[in-house]
C-alpha cells in the first residue's frame, strides 16, 4: 500500500479471460463446466453481456478461498482487470472484502499475507481521491489486527493523514480509522504510534461534544495512558483539549491527577493517594510507573526553577524522597529523559544545570524569563559603560604629547599592560 500504482498488466480479451476465469472457479468447485459458471459465462459473452457476466463471476468469488496457495493472488488479480474495467466496480469491491476479511483456509500459515497483498492491489488501483479506498483499508487493518501484523502497517502510518484528507472522509469515519490504528499499535507495543494516533482520534471531536459520552472515554482512556506510559514525559500538552478540560466535571479525581502529572510535584502525588486510597489501583494507573515519572517531573522542576543553575544533592535527595546515595542515579536518568542537561559535581555534591525544560509556562514562567532579561540588560549596561570608558581613553591618548600625539599615547598603553579594541 506504501507504493502507488494503478496498473495490472493482464494478457487477452475481455471474453477470453473470462471464460478461463469462470472455469479455473469451476474447476476450484469441483462442479462439471457444464452446469457450472462457465456456462452461464460463456452465454452471456455470446450474448454481448459483459457486465452480467462481471456480476456472476463476482458474485461466484468467495470460490477463488480455496485456490492453491501460489494460485490465490494471480486468480484474484485477474477478478480484479476484469471488474476495474466496469463502472460498477465500487459496488463490486463490497464482495471483494467480504471473502477478503477471511484468509484463504488452503494457507495457513500465509494466508493473512496473500489478503493483504490482494487488498493492496485493489487499494493501489483505485484513484488516489476514491472514497472506496477506505473501506479497503478498513478491512486491511482488521486482517493485519487478527493475525498479528503490525509491521505490515507501521510504514503506511505517515500516509494516513494524507489518505483521509484526499478521501473526504466523515469525522466520525476518520475517527474510527484513528482509533483503530491505536488499537493495532497499542497491541503491538508500539506507545509512540497508539499515543499519537489516540490524540488524533480525540482532536476529532468538536467543541461542542467534549462532554459527549465518547469524547469522555476517549479522554479518560488518553490521560490514563499519558501517566501510563513511561516515555510519555509531557502532559501539559493535553490541557489546551477541550475533551481534557472537560474530564474536570466527569472525572474530577483523574483530572485531578492529570494535573499532578502535568504541573505538579511528588508531594501533590502522594497527597492525591492519601486522599483518595486505593483510587490509582482501581483504575487501571500503574503506581510503579507514575511514581518513578512524577520524582522525573518533579526533578525537571526543581532544575527549572534553581535560580543561580546549582542544584546541590541534599534538596535533590529531600524533594525526591531518595537517600543521598541514589541522587546522581535519579539525575542521569532525567538527563537521559532528555527533560535536562548538566553535569554532576561529586567534589562539592552539587548538579550543575545548563538546561532544563519548563513543564508548564504561566505566570511564574515568565517572571523567570522577566527576571533573566534584567540580568542581561544590566550584563549589557556594564559592558557598554567598559565599552565608553575604553573609546573615552583612547581619545585622551591619541591628543595628549608630541606633534601627533600618538607617541605618548602608545606608550601609555604599554604601560597600561594591555590594550582594548574597539570596532
Amino acid at each position: 500500500m506504501a507504493t502507488e500504482i494503478n496498473t495490472l498488466m493482464v494478457e487477452g480479451t475481455f471474453a477470453d479471460q473470462i471464460v478461463e476465469l469462470a472455469q479455473y472457479i469451476d474447476t476450484i468447485s469441483k462442479t462439471n463446466p457444464s452446469k457450472g459458471l462457465s456456462l452461464d459465462i460463456e452465454n452471456f459473452v455470446e450474448n454481448d453481456q459483459k457486465e452480467e457476466a462481471l456480476k456472476r463471476t463476482v458474485a461466484a468469488s468467495a470460490a477463488l478461498s480455496s485456490a492453491p496457495e501460489r494460485e490465490f493472488i494471480p486468480a484474484f488479480n485477474l477478478l480484479i482487470h476484469l471488474a476495474r474495467s466496469s463502472p460498477e466496480f465500487p459496488t463490486y469491491i463490497a464482495t471483494f472484502l467480504e471473502v477478503l476479511s477471511t484468509p484463504p483456509p488452503t494457507s495457513p500459515h500465509n494466508g493473512p499475507a496473500l489478503v493483504i497483498s490482494v487488498l493492496s492491489t485493489i487499494f493501489n488501483v483505485l484513484p488516489v481521491n476514491s472514497p472506496a479506498r477506505y473501506p479497503v483499508y478498513r478491512t486491511t487493518l482488521k486482517v493485519i489486527a487478527a493475525h498479528s501484523l503490525y509491521d505490515t502497517l507501521a510504514p503506511q502510518l505517515k500516509n494516513v493523514d494524507k489518505w483521509i484528507s484526499e478521501w473526504s472522509v466523515s469525522v466520525e469515519e476518520a475517527r474510527d480509522l484513528y482509533l483503530e490504528i491505536a488499537n493495532i499499535a497499542e497491541e503491538a507495543s508500539d506507545e509512540e504510534q497508539f499515543y499519537k494516533f489516540l490524540v488524533k482520534a480525540l482532536q476529532t471531536f468538536p467543541d461542542a461534544e467534549a462532554s459527549a459520552p465518547q469524547a469522555r472515554e476517549l479522554a479518560t482512556r488518553l490521560v490514563k495512558a499519558a501517566i501510563n506510559l513511561p516515555s510519555r514525559l509531557d502532559l501539559e500538552e493535553l490541557s489546551t483539549f477541550p475533551t481534557i478540560q472537560a474530564l474536570q466535571d466527569s472525572d474530577p479525581e483523574l483530572f485531578q491527577l492529570y494535573d499532578v502529572f502535568a504541573g505538579g510535584q511528588l508531594e501533590d502525588y502522594i497527597e492525591f493517594n492519601d486522599e483518595h486510597e486505593g483510587w490509582v489501583d482501581d483504575n487501571g494507573i500503574d503506581h510503579a510507573i507514575a511514581y518513578r515519572k512524577i520524582r522525573l517531573l518533579t526533578l525537571t522542576s526543581l532544575a527549572a526553577s534553581c535560580p543561580d543553575r546549582e542544584l546541590p544533592y541534599i534538596n535533590i535527595s529531600r524533594r525526591l524522597h531518595v537517600p543521598s546515595e541514589e541522587v546522581e542515579l535519579w539525575v542521569i536518568d532525567v538527563i537521559r529523559a532528555g527533560l535536562v542537561e548538566g553535569k554532576l559535581s561529586q567534589l562539592n555534591q552539587t548538579f550543575l544545570i545548563h538546561r532544563a525544560e519548563s513543564r508548564t509556562f504561566g505566570m511564574s514562567e515568565w517572571e523567570q524569563v522577566a527576571d533573566r532579561l534584567d540580568v542581561w540588560k544590566d550584563s549589557l549596561s556594564s559592558i557598554l559603560q567598559v565599552v565608553r570608558a575604553a573609546k573615552e581613553q583612547q581619545k585622551e591618548q591619541g591628543s595628549g604629547g608630541g606633534p601627533s600625539g600618538s607617541g605618548a599615547g602608545m606608550e601609555a598603553g604599554r604601560r597600561g599592560g594591555r590594550q582594548i579594541a574597539v570596532e
